[in-house]
């Protein structure tokens, strides 16, 4: 073999080499990269529910109701958070409000295709509305039900934001939660 032959094939071999070096190293760092937590103090999530509130909606074509003044807590370290607020119903046919109270409680779920923290298996706690007869309040808890199911289907507790999901280069999913007493720790891990 001709020693200029040798010189010329050993550049393309050493970029070969420092290739595959990259690549591994690249692949360590991959590794190193695992699941994050992210926590979420009680006060940020408060803060978000604030941004969607009022919610304004009509129920079955008969009252419209408004819900403000939500008010967000955890309940203990049983993975459940509670959310009362001011409910207002006025019914369509009539020209005042009935005004009162609604508290519902439900555990958490993170939703990773809308990057978002939802309430999943709601109740009721509580239903109070001030000035009404028992069977107009018996009427008015057909459509709390009503719009429990559509608020726990419909407003995310939390939406993740862009940084949140992102770290050191890489796209993150929100695979866990769990409750503490001050707020909420996220695990997220990478997309693979």
């Amino acid at each position: 073999m001709n020693p200029s032959t040798a010189a010329a094939r050993q550049p393309p071999l050493r970029w070969a080499a420092f290739a595959l070096l990259f690549c591994a190293l690249l692949a360590g760092c991959a590794s190193i990269v695992g699941p994050r937590e992210i926590s979420l103090p009680l006060s940020r999530l408060q803060e978000g529910l604030e941004r969607r509130f009022p919610v304004q909606n009509r129920m079955l074509e008969l009252f419209d109701v408004q819900l403000t003044r939500p008010q967000l807590s955890i309940l203990d370290d049983s993975g459940r958070v509670a959310l009362g607020m001011d409910a207002s119903f006025a019914p369509a046919f009539l020209r005042k409000a009935w005004r009162g109270r609604m508290a519902l409680s439900g555990r958490l779920e993170v939703d990773p295709t809308r990057n978002a923290i939802f309430m999943r298996d709601a109740r009721i706690d509580q239903f109070v509305v001030d000035g009404i007869d028992p069977a107009q309040q018996r009427m008015l808890v057909r459509v709390a039900d009503l719009l429990m199911e559509q608020l726990t289907r419909d407003l995310p507790l939390y939406r993740f934001r862009p940084e949140d999901v992102r770290y050191a280069g890489m796209q993150f999913t929100p695979t866990r939660i769990a409750t503490t007493p001050r707020g909420l720790v996220v695990t997220i891990e990478p997309e693979k």
